[in-house]
């Protein structure tokens, strides 16, 4: 990735009314401010915006930021004594209203996800965060064979298998306790659940960093960003959780989405561990938005959005990092990408609504339950597939004899049949079970 072009001072060589004349002359005036309230465009964009209209970069870059002076600001902490702003174009407030219709308990969220479903989906959609948050940060493994995995109690064969598996069970603990309140001590324990049996060196796993060596590079080792001193980490994570509670909150107001989106921003920023910073940050977001009572959220995987523009992911950092920490960037970045996961729950819950509809059509006259009629589907798919007590039990968040009497009975209808690898009973499609199905 090219590393993003430093912006330019605001000139006080340009005034801003006449910059606003030239405009008007040029009849970019609405555009301009168009684009700045939908598109909220960094320095190099405006730039190459600007070649266009014959108007120097220099000119829109210092309109741009005198039209951006009603931003809010707060100070993380006096130690550091850094100061962040962030804005609120049409864009942001647009999605953000969609959001809390979408997100919270309503009629609307609640009429998405059945409730006799809803804990399919949630195991369904931990898995899907725990893989991609696990892709962002450098897990190489497919899909397919990460959730078989998760599905089938697997044990890990590798370094990304075991950064999945971690990610896994950390989702869970954190949507089992988001009423616990964050702490150092939480917060250390979420990273070592996250990075356990992962890291160059075990000591690192729950602690913060000891020295100053992290930097944040790319593949030409050329430096992008440094994060404070290690000396500060006490202070700056004790504030961290000061802010992440709600605790001696300002004037200012911050919406809930946008404070998890910079809650995820600041463990970026801060970068209080030797590795591991991303999975941790991206767990802490999820962490708020379920406190706040964004209980939808449980049932999305913004990671899949953000795995496929991890470029764009990387640059909304810098865009907020090098233009005078403008958090604007990182939270429009994000909101986007909420607003995509929320897109993709809903086709997603479309496209089942549907296959079941046909299933059950097909199998109408049968007497399965809704979970062997899954299991069915997977089997008509690929006749190669098979599963276990402990997967059905994963997959469908039912207890042990209740997987164990789904696949027995599938074995009784002649659908399945079993074999034992050791002790483990493994469960495969039967010879002509098709036919079984037709009768």
């Amino acid at each position: 990735m090219k590393k993003p072009e430093l912006p330019p001072n605001a000139s006080d060589a340009f005034s801003y009314m006449e910059i606003i004349k030239e405009l008007m002359n040029i009849r970019r005036y609405s555009e301009f401010f168009r684009i700045e309230d939908i598109e909220y465009p960094y320095w190099e964009e405006w730039k190459y915006k600007s070649k266009g209209w014959g108007i120097s970069p220099e000119k829109i870059w210092t309109c741009a930021k005198a039209s951006r002076i009603g931003k809010k600001s707060f100070n993380l902490s006096s130690v550091a004594s850094v100061k962040f702003y962030f804005n609120t174009p049409s864009i942001v407030q647009k999605l953000l209203h969609e959001l809390d219709l979408n997100l919270g308990g309503n009629l609307q969220s609640e009429s998405l996800i059945p409730n006799h479903e809803k804990d399919k989906y949630l195991v369904s959609s931990i898995m899907e965060e725990a893989i991609a948050s696990s892709q962002i940060e450098g897990a190489v493994t497919t899909r397919k064979v990460a959730k078989e995995m998760l599905e089938k109690n697997h044990q890990p064969k590798n370094k990304s298998e075991q950064m999945i598996l971690n990610n896994y069970n950390s989702m869970k603990w954190i949507v089992e306790n988001k009423e616990v309140k964050m702490t150092k001590d939480l917060l250390l324990e979420i990273h070592q659940s996250i990075t356990k049996d992962s890291l160059q060196k075990k000591e690192d796993e729950g602690r913060f960093r000891t020295n100053d060596e992290v930097r944040i590079m790319d593949e030409t080792n050329e430096v992008f960003y440094t994060p404070p001193p290690f000396t500060q980490l006490d202070d700056l994570m004790a504030d961290f959780c000061s802010f992440a509670n709600d605790e001696n909150e300002s004037h200012v107001f911050i919406h809930p989405i946008v404070k998890g989106i910079i809650l995820h921003f600041l463990i970026g920023y801060i970068h209080p561990f030797v590795d591991g910073n991303g999975r941790t940050a991206r767990a802490v977001f999820y962490w708020y938005l379920i406190k706040k009572g964004y209980w939808l959220i449980e049932y999305m995987s913004v990671s899949r959005i953000i795995l496929k523009a991890k470029v764009q992911y990387a640059r909304a950092y810098l865009h907020t990092e090098y233009d005078e920490n403008d958090l604007t960037y990182f939270v429009l970045y994000n909101i986007k990408a909420i607003d995509a996961a929320l897109n993709d729950l809903k086709l997603h819950v479309e496209k089942k609504k549907e296959e079941k509809k046909q299933l059950f059509s097909l199998l109408k006259n049968t007497y399965f339950n809704e979970r062997q009629i899954v299991l069915v589907q997977k089997i008509l798919e690929d006749k190669n597939e098979y599963f276990t007590v402990k997967q059905v039990e994963n997959k469908f968040n039912v207890s042990n004899q209740t997987a164990r009497n789904d696949l027995t009975d599938l074995i009784k209808k002649g659908i399945l049949i079993t074999n034992l690898t050791g002790k483990k009973a493994n469960f495969f499609a039967a010879e002509n079970f098709e036919k079984k199905l037709l009768k």
